[in-house]
């Protein structure tokens, strides 16, 4: 069977994330081990014990999304015999591709946190707090027609374009604070849900680009190889292997859309995709999935549990 990939991205964090993994297995010990020491941070104490308002900061719950990841990644194959290239694609939401990349072999995993650590701070200085906004629009009207829409009703006010296309009853905006507020208003007039996001800056959008700068800056000094499998852009919605279109990408991704929905409908479509397996924390991508590709498999792995059913499976 085909199979895909997935790696969250941010708010799918949480206190406790990755326990249950380091608890079982060394393999999971040694990725956290790493990153704290490349990060010079007890990175891993504070997934374990929070405080949970420190954990949800960009610059520490990107790396640690990332370090569940890779970690659970790296045990499917210590533990389970579960290489990453018996994969099709992998594929990662938002800070999730750069798991993706780490898990198949692309970036080191040091670089992978120092990367992610920078980009988490590079996009909290990009913008002041309270400038920026983002929403989530909800509903079965809710497409890019919509989104446009509401993103052209705040253009006088100020930047508003469509950050994530999630899937075809979600998509996220994000700009300035008055622009995402107007279209709020025109997106309930349209007839769907709006909720404003608890974020600490307007990821994804052209405020983003002093971010994109550090970032060109610090990839451009990273080594990135080709991965062991085809990794599905957020950019592009395609497989990508050359390292030097992906570190583009990497860049252009900070201030580009999260192109997400059609990433997965190509996967289960030309890609051939009959099984979609998220690796790290949360299930929030399975739970895409399963909206995106109803006629595919889409399962999580988060716990030692699961991880072993579904190498038994294969």
């Amino acid at each position: 069977m085909t199979l895909a990939l997935l790696f969250p991205g941010q708010g799918s964090q949480s206190v406790g994330m990755g326990a249950a993994l380091a608890d079982a297995f060394a393999s999971a010990r040694d990725v956290f081990a790493e990153i704290d020491e490349a990060l010079g941070q007890n990175l891993s104490r504070l997934m374990r014990e929070g405080p949970e308002d420190q954990l949800t900061l960009t610059e520490n719950a990107q790396p640690a999304l990332m370090a569940v990841s890779v970690a659970a990644a790296r045990t499917l194959k210590a533990e389970f015999g579960f290489d990453i290239g018996k994969a099709a694609f992998v594929a990662g939401h938002s800070l999730g591709e750069y798991s993706a990349l780490c898990a198949a072999g692309a970036i080191s995993l040091t670089d992978t946190a120092r990367l992610l650590k920078l980009r988490g701070q590079a996009m909290q200085r990009a913008v002041p707090v309270g400038r920026g906004a983002m929403a989530s629009l909800i509903g079965p009207k809710t497409d890019l027609v919509l989104a446009e829409a509401a993103a052209a009703a705040g253009s006088e006010v100020g930047v508003c374009v469509v950050a994530n296309d999630n899937n075809a009853g979600n998509i996220v905006i994000s700009g300035d604070k008055a622009a995402v507020d107007r279209a709020i208003e025109k997106a309930k007039e349209l007839g769907a849900r709006a909720i404003p996001l608890n974020v600490s800056a307007p990821f994804h959008c052209p405020l983003m680009q002093p971010a994109a700068d550090e970032m060109a800056e610090a990839l451009g000094e990273a080594r990135i190889v080709a991965p062991a499998v085809p990794v599905v852009a957020n950019v592009t919605a395609r497989p990508e292997t050359d390292p030097e279109v992906l570190r583009r990408l990497l860049v252009e991704q900070v201030t580009g859309r999260v192109r997400w929905r059609e990433s997965m409908e190509w996967m289960a479509g030309e890609g051939g995709v009959a099984r979609f397996v998220e690796i790290g924390s949360g299930k929030v991508l399975t739970g895409m999935a399963k909206r995106i590709a109803p006629d595919a498999e889409s399962l999580s792995l988060t716990t030692p549990e699961e991880m072993e059913t579904f190498a038994k499976s294969l």
